[in-house]
């Protein structure tokens, strides 16, 4: 076992482990190893070393001189005293999420005489894993991992110290209602992000991180880490930007021929099932190509998630962002631009061209001069934790045995537990902005999604919590004021909703045309009578006659000596089946819908933004309290220090000290 300088002391904390494999001395890697953790050493952290058969685990401390530096570089105040400046040195307290932050940094960020970080060591095999470690998360386990607490309020609080955070159907949008519930739904989206932005503004205020700067830390953790630390200036380039540009063009291009290959997909498959030898096949042509073509779908979705994650991740390192944090906001823009044209092209097709695009009878579009396009018809990720974390678990209890010291078996259950990267919060953000835009942007089509929404979140947040408290390995915290470039997201999501529900309605619904024949062509308009139906003849006004003798090859059509012409959906005048005029005056209307359906929905918006303040009154006001009780205590300093002119024999006592204070003192809102 081996023990460094400062290891033997009784309050000591082993908050971040290393793991490696036991090696030999000879061992070129193991030589390597001891050069990283002597740099580690020469940067004030101890380290104990603990052996356990064929693994090694290296518990990570770092000495109270780096947070004491950290708080004078943040000209944070050292301890409770208001008046830190006139006081003696007091012990700084330094929470356990301030440790992990700065260990985690100064690990990653270290590099060895040959100029290897830990990542390169990693990928040689020097080293195996890094985490820090689960404490004090008994009470979590009971009042947040558990379902049985569904419906309790989260435990904020807690958590920071934890953890960073068939025409029938039709009907039910097809109404009059769909339009005033689509107005409604951008009226909540945006009355929603305003509450949230809300509650975010009271919990940074209690988190104390209203005036905190992610820049200043950023640079007090490199000066930490290197006092060499030369300032890295922001930097941009036309040229880069430009072929960033137009490979992300590139992309979202693909991303939509993706779609087209899957409706060329559906095309030939309802070709192939339907000459199939197979006689059970050719009665489910329908069903055989809508369950194939959802696999191939969610196949093709998988598959594109990992390479726009590779993609977006090239054109970040390309761009030479200037920080982590610069980093992962434009990671984040191009991940979710390229994910979204992922999921919401086929959805996109489905909705404005599937069925629209077919010609008419006699003359039908087909693929390659073959194949009939098809036509529109009338019509957990908790798993996979939970089965990587046994089998992990099974491979490491060969041994049957729970090793003797405390401290290991800690640290080897925190091993076992699955690994965690940049990535796995990341991913729960995606997932939420995903279903946020599936519960928006399409809800004048499916009314019930937001419904679906609400239950399957209060499922989601305790599959999390029981992932992130039981599954998972710690993951390393993060000082944040709000979910960064996610809102972005979020309100971008909120403006395409409406554009994408207005022409939904407009072009998918028989809302408009319903309309048009009401106030244009219904009997109501030369009938005085009330009990007259407004929408009698409907249907016959909506269907286009079409002429038997017009198919190309009339003989080879079964039964068409019988009959001499058929109705179907759309606005065309034999014989030449053009366009009628009813069809350019609808496209007009529909084209003029839109217009005002987006200018009047997205005004609300703006009024409801304007409505809802983003931080409540008694958060700004306890903020001005604040600041002016610092203005006086400087005064009062200040005079003192000039021999006592007009100052007091106690300094002024400030109502709140800080603004953790204060957030529990009652003031209005609004």
């Amino acid at each position: 076992m081996e023990i460094g300088t400062c290891e033997a002391e009784a309050s000591e904390q082993w908050d971040y482990v290393l793991v490696a494999h036991h090696r030999t001395q000879r061992d070129p890697r193991q030589v390597r190893q001891q050069q990283f953790l002597q740099e580690l050493r020469r940067k004030s952290f101890h380290i104990k070393r603990i052996q356990d058969q064929k693994l090694v685990f290296f518990g990570i401390r770092a000495d109270n001189s780096i947070f004491h530096l950290y708080r004078t570089l943040l000209m944070e105040p050292e301890g409770p005293t208001p008046h830190a400046e006139l006081a003696a040195p007091t012990p700084v307290p330094v929470t356990t999420s301030l440790r992990i932050r700065i260990v985690n940094f100064v690990v990653m960020k270290t590099k060895t005489s040959a100029g290897e970080t830990f990542e390169d060591l990693v990928k040689d095999g020097v080293f195996e894993a890094r985490f820090p470690l689960h404490k004090g998360e008994g009470h979590l386990k009971k009042t947040w991992a558990g379902w049985r607490h569904m419906f309790r309020k989260q435990p904020v609080d807690e958590i920071s110290l934890a953890h960073p955070s068939p025409r029938q159907l039709t009907h039910l949008f097809d109404n009059d209602g769909t339009v005033v519930f689509a107005i409604f739904m951008a009226l909540w989206a945006t009355v929603f992000l305003e509450i949230w932005k809300r509650q975010r503004a009271r919990v940074v205020l209690h988190w104390d991180l209203y005036v905190w700067d992610e820049d200043q830390e950023e640079m007090a953790l490199q000066l930490i880490n290197c006092p060499d630390y030369k300032l890295q200036p922001y930097q941009h380039s036309y040229l880069r930007s430009t072929v960033i540009l137009i490979l992300s063009l590139i992309m979202i291009c693909l991303m939509i021929g993706m779609a087209h290959i899957l409706v060329v997909y559906r095309v030939l498959a309802s070709a192939l099932f339907s000459s199939s030898a197979l006689p059970f096949l050719e009665d489910q042509v329908t069903t055989a190509v809508v369950v194939t073509g959802a696999l191939v779908h969610y196949v093709t979705i998988i598959i594109m998630t990992k390479i726009n994650k590779h993609v977006a991740l090239k054109l970040c390192d390309f761009e030479m962002p200037r920080t982590f944090s610069e980093r992962e906001s434009r990671f984040t823009i191009r991940f979710f631009t390229l994910q979204f044209f992922t999921h919401f092209s086929s959805l996109i097709y489905i909705a404005f061209i599937l069925g629209r695009i077919n010609g008419h009878p006699g003359k039908s579009t087909r693929l390659a001069g073959l194949w009939k396009l098809e036509e529109s018809h009338v019509s957990s990720c908790m798993v996979d934790p939970w089965v990587t974390h046994k089998f992990r678990s099974l491979r490491a209890s060969e041994a049957r045995h729970l090793p003797r010291d405390p401290e290991l078996r800690d640290w080897r259950r925190n091993y076992l537990l699955n690994s965690v990267n940049i990535f796995s919060l990341f991913d729960e953000f995606m997932e939420m902005m995903i279903q946020y835009g599936f519960t928006t942007i399409f809800v004048a089509a499916f009314p019930l999604a937001p419904l679906l929404a609400l239950f399957s979140n209060l499922v989601e947040i305790r599959l999390d919590a029981i992932k992130m408290i039981w599954l998972q390995r710690r993951l390393v915290p993060r000082k944040a004021k709000d979910i960064g470039t996610w809102l972005q997201v979020l309100e971008t999501i909120g403006v395409l909703a409406v554009i994408a529900n207005g022409m939904i309605i407009a072009f998918t619904s028989e809302f408009i045309p319903r309309v048009v024949y009401k106030y244009r062509y219904s009997p109501c308009l030369k009938e005085a009578n009330s009990t007259v139906d407004c929408l009698k003849g409907y249907v016959n006004h909506s269907l286009s006659v079409f002429h038997t003798k017009d198919f190309q090859d009339p003989d080879r059509i079964e039964g068409s000596e019988n009959v001499t012409l058929c109705r179907y959906r759309d606005y065309r005048n034999p014989p030449d089946y053009n366009f009628s005029e009813q069809f350019w005056f609808l496209l007009a209307i529909r084209l003029a819908f839109v217009i005002l359906f987006e200018h009047v929905a997205l005004c609300i918006k703006l009024i409801a933004a304007w409505f809802v303040p983003d931080v409540p009154q008694s958060v700004k006001n306890k903020v001005l309290e604040v600041k002016y009780q610092r203005l006086r205590e400087k005064m009062w300093h200040g005079r003192q220090r000039l021999g006592g002119v007009g100052a007091g024999s106690q300094p002024p006592m400030p109502a709140h000290p800080n603004p953790a204070s204060i957030f529990s003192a009652r003031s209005t809102d609004m």
